[in-house]
């Protein structure tokens, strides 16, 4: 918790006197957290602001809004944006800049290595057993996503997606969108299973902080595309952010200078 308040007071100072109106989001780490509330004031109490928890719902809605973006003008076709992030997965799916369903399930790359922390690589190779664990996790968590239609072209936005990316392309700097395969998933997360975990720090276009984590982020992926139906997808940056940022430039006419904080996924509890 204290290193949050510390990167959200960075932020504040490097953006002091750039902004009209200042204010602050928070997803599935906020919503799950026992102290939530309390990390939520003092928040508050730091930006002068409150800290606005987005529903899963919610924030299926802004990352199909940002994603738009790079999908570009609908002519009818339906489309889906997958969120895959530290806590929860949420995906949303439409035929016009307005999604039609909107679903969040509680798997992310973060709980599926809580879960199975064989996966983060600290022992070695990792077993087939222990990614089959994993597996079945994400089958049981993404089982929502079986009711929804089949998508003529789907996004895939967060974390885990954009360093998949990088990866592919064998670099780290920031990837607008880059076309995604589930073969190169299944590459990539067999590479990294095959390393411990100072090897998949040095992987180019690996971002290191995620090195633990990111396998199980892939076999999240991996199975909601199994599961929708899509053999292949547009990996982006274009995601959440973007789509908070549209959403209010949309209903608050007149304030276009809008400044974005996020507060990360975190491991557990908030901790003072």
């Amino acid at each position: 918790m204290q290193r949050t308040l510390e990167a959200i007071g960075q932020f504040q100072r490097e953006v002091k006197g750039h902004y009209i109106r200042l204010f602050a989001v928070a997803t599935s780490a906020l919503r799950r957290a026992e102290n939530g509330e309390e990390f939520s004031q003092r928040v508050q109490a730091l930006l002068g602001t409150p800290l606005r928890i987005l529903s899963g719902e919610e924030e299926a809605e802004a990352s199909y809004r940002g994603a738009l973006t790079v999908l570009g003008e609908l002519r009818g076709e339906r489309v889906g944006v997958l969120d895959a992030g530290g806590g929860s997965t949420e995906y949303a799916i439409g035929t016009s800049t307005e999604p039609e369903k909107l679903i969040t399930c509680e798997i992310g790359a973060v709980r599926v290595t809580e879960a199975v922390p064989e996966l983060a690589g600290h022992d070695g190779a990792v077993t087939a057993a222990a990614v089959e664990r994993a597996r079945a996790m994400a089958r049981k968590a993404l089982e929502p996503l079986t009711e929804c239609e089949a998508v003529e072209r789907l996004a895939l936005v967060g974390g885990t997606a954009t360093t998949i990316a990088g990866i592919v392309r064998g670099r780290r700097t920031p990837i607008h969108s880059c076309d995604l395969t589930r073969e190169d998933l299944q590459r990539a997360l067999e590479r990294l299973l095959a390393m411990p975990i100072e090897e998949r720090k040095k992987v180019a276009g690996m971002k290191p902080q995620r090195a633990d984590i990111l396998p199980g982020g892939i076999i999240v992926i991996e199975t909601a595309m199994e599961i929708i139906g899509s053999d292949k997808a547009v990996a982006t940056s274009s995601d959440l952010l973007l789509g908070i940022l549209l959403q209010e430039r949309d209903t608050s006419a007149g304030q276009p200078q809008v400044v974005y904080t996020k507060a990360s996924e975190t491991r557990g509890r908030f901790r003072p």
